[in-house]
């Protein structure tokens, strides 16, 4: 399908999406123009003028194909992703993560992104998004979008569409729930209602509180202030202020009785669907600065969750990102402006991989837009696809950045060892991906 496109794409960014954006656009033809404020602005995470600069960790995490994240890689892989390969090239021991070293991952995103003559780099900030032309826009400014550019996508959106801070509660796997312990009912309904709830006495409640007010927490960075919402304060923000804080928060017990006994427990935890299949659920409230360690440690103190597989754990940072269910398409447009296209964090998915990912389908579809082409949505029983039902298909009154996670797939239509769910859904996975890329005709 490649063949030169006379009309520019603007992308707005030079991080991970923005670059594997460019990369995919240049494929098909399109004459790009990549903006990037470095060196002449930094944001408070950044100090390289490199494109693509790694903030936080130097790992990509696992590159195991059987997990969902690893499935993903390999997905990008045969899209031909220009941040995998410079993983690939830039690769550090790590057991079986993928990690790199920093500096030389940059240094060969930037170098084939100046070398690839359609992609001109232009080193300025844009302080506010551009009208509509006659070219497509791309808008990869990552979590930390200075105040301006994310004041004007907040006028595209609307100011209830768009967040500034992030506090997402974990997510866990429902059939590793001992459903010996919990028990489903929503408060005051009659009937089994939409809820799972852990029971605690108040013996195990005090165990949980004490365990809370030692955990190891998470350092804010520099950056980020510590002003929480009173409605979404970390659990364990709220044991400081008191040991019946939460039991008057979000492990309140009114109005849920065990149907098994009659009795209100002395505190619950709810657990709320994740998804429609409820494969994963959401632990309500308890977003939380806990270490990761610590929250598996002590969240698997609560009755019920002993043995809990976490599909996300918790977290609270800065970040800019959309509502997706209410304002993008499946194609990664804006549904009130189709020629502008979101990438990365700012869609609402979570870490390096999935970003990139997001990167990768706006380039390819902003380059088909201007070929006259059909856009692209992967299938969703693909770990691209997955993500892309998560951020238009979710609930938008509950809905959080995610990473990828089995849980975002279709269930698994067949009982089978636990062990084995993750070969069985990578094949799957692969196998209706690799015939939607064929039939797409999308270049490796």
């Amino acid at each position: 399908m490649s063949k030169p496109i006379n009309k520019k794409i603007t992308i707005i960014g030079g991080g991970l999406a923005g670059c594997e954006a460019a990369w995919q656009a240049a494929k098909l033809g399109g004459q790009i123009r990549l903006y990037d404020m470095k060196p002449h602005r930094f944001s408070p995470a950044h100090n390289s003028p490199m494109l693509a600069e790694l903030v936080c960790s130097n790992s990509l995490r696992s590159d195991d194909i059987n997990s969902a994240i690893g499935l993903l890689k390999e997905e990008m892989r045969r899209c031909g992703s220009l941040i995998m390969a410079a993983a690939t090239e830039t690769r550090v021991p790590a057991g079986k993560a993928l990690a790199v070293n920093r500096e030389h991952f940059a240094e060969f995103i930037t170098t084939r992104i100046e070398q690839n003559p359609l992609i001109e780099i232009i080193r300025q900030e844009i302080t506010e998004i551009p009208p509509p032309g006659d070219a497509p826009l791309i808008m990869a400014t990552g979590p930390l979008t200075s105040s301006s550019l994310a004041e004007s996508l907040a006028e595209l959106t609307g100011r209830e569409h768009l967040a500034f801070y992030d506090a997402i509660a974990p997510i866990i796997s429902a059939d590793s729930l001992d459903m010996n312990i919990v028990y489903q009912a929503s408060r005051y309904d009659d009937g089994p209602g939409d809820y799972l709830n852990c029971p605690l006495d108040r013996e195990q409640y005090t165990r949980f509180i004490q365990a809370l007010n030692e955990a190891d927490k998470m350092p804010l960075k520099e950056f980020e202030d510590q002003k929480y919402f009173e409605g979404c304060l970390p659990i364990e923000v709220m044991a400081e202020r008191g040991e019946d804080t939460p039991r008057f928060g979000p492990m309140k017990p009114v109005g849920l009785p065990d149907p098994r006994t009659g009795r209100a427990p002395y505190a619950v935890v709810q657990l709320r669907k994740e998804n429609r299949e409820g494969t994963t659920y959401n632990m309500v409230g308890f977003q939380t600065k806990l270490t990761y360690p610590a929250q598996k440690k002590i969240f698997r103190l609560i009755p019920g969750l002993e043995n809990v597989e976490f599909t996300r754990l918790g977290s609270i940072h800065r970040n800019t990102f959309v509502c997706g269910p209410e304002v993008l398409t499946s194609e990664l447009r804006l549904k009130n402006r189709p020629d502008l296209f979101l990438a990365g964090q700012l869609t609402g998915v979570e870490g390096y991989i999935e970003s990139t990912a997001m990167g990768l389908l706006a380039g390819l579809n902003a380059a088909r837009l201007l070929l006259g082409a059909k856009l692209l949505v992967p299938p969703p029983d693909t770990a691209m696809g997955a993500l892309i039902n998560h951020l238009t298909c979710a609930e938008s009154k509950h809905f959080q950045p995610s990473n990828i996670n089995f849980g975002l797939f279709p269930a698994v239509e067949k009982k089978m060892p636990k062990k084995m769910r993750g070969e069985y859904r990578a094949q799957k996975a692969l196998a209706s991906f690799d015939n939607w890329k064929d039939v797409e005709n999308i270049p490796d």
